[in-house]
């Protein structure tokens, strides 16, 4: 039987994580929200909560409905998504715990819940919280493995493409729901129209093409992401994972090597 490995999230690093750690040869189970408000949708797990299944740079996702659906899955060499998570960790016992979900501080992972727990970005402590953590901060350090110490503090400010960063994204002022009037990979220029939300029209902040988008028909809470525009304008890297993405993942597996698993 496969090492497992539980990967919490299922947005577009913990897609990569989970991808970069199936290509090792381990068992993967990622969990997720029942309702996943990841907006790089073309190339998240996540949307298998949605569809069913769905595939990323080659490689699919299940949906499971159960802890004993995700394991029988993931020894089969499928990557489940299980939504929500529940008492995956006690059931299933990994002995690996991935906490990719990316919010920017922790949701309660703890060190003690798997033989070995890695966790991304700020909100984790190597040694406190988990045995490594990932550096997720755009910039030189970026997938640099902490074996003590921490990741740099959010700057709460989205990291720039093409030049552009706070205007290729937009974001719900108020919780309600959320209306797309775009597709991921379309064009748009700056001022038109690309979705409804929580009562009130957005417009495109720049010009490029639609990188990411929320599913129509959600609810939303306040003061998430709800578009991201890429200013570069090509729609192919709108279905490609990000290199930011593959080189945390890279990450990953190095704490892996250097914790000796």
């Amino acid at each position: 039987m496969k090492e497992l490995v539980l990967v919490r999230g299922a947005g577009d690093v913990a897609t990569a994580v989970a991808i970069r750690l199936h290509e090792r040869g381990l068992a993967v189970v990622c969990t997720e929200l029942p309702q996943p408000l990841a907006i790089r949708r073309a190339v998240v797990f996540a949307e298998a909560v949605y569809e069913g299944r769905w595939a990323v740079e080659g490689h699919e996702a299940v949906r499971a409905m159960s802890p004993g659906e995700a394991l029988e899955l993931s020894e089969r060499g499928v990557i489940p998504v299980l939504a929500p998570e529940g008492d995956a960790v006690v059931r299933l016992r990994p002995e690996v715990i991935v906490d990719a979900r990316m919010a920017k501080r922790n949701l309660g992972t703890h060190i003690h819940e798997a033989p070995l727990v890695i966790g991304l970005g700020p909100g984790f402590t190597a040694g406190v919280n988990c045995h490594a953590a990932v550096e997720t901060l755009r910039g030189p350090l970026l997938g640099r493995v902490y074996l003590q110490g921490s990741p740099l503090p959010p700057t709460h400010i989205p990291c720039p493409i093409g030049g552009i960063s706070r205007e290729r994204v937009l974001w719900a002022k108020r919780a309600g729901h959320f209306f797309g009037y775009k597709v991921i990979g379309e064009r748009v220029k700056r001022g038109e129209k690309v979705a409804w939300c929580s009562g009130e029209e957005l417009q495109a902040l720049c010009d490029g093409v639609v990188r990411g988008i929320l599913r129509s028909g959600i609810e939303v809470p306040a003061r998430i992401k709800v578009v991201e525009i890429d200013p570069r304008g090509d729609p192919v890297v709108c279905f490609r994972v990000a290199e930011r993405s593959w080189r945390i993942a890279a990450g990953v597996l190095e704490a892996l090597d250097l914790l000796g698993f």
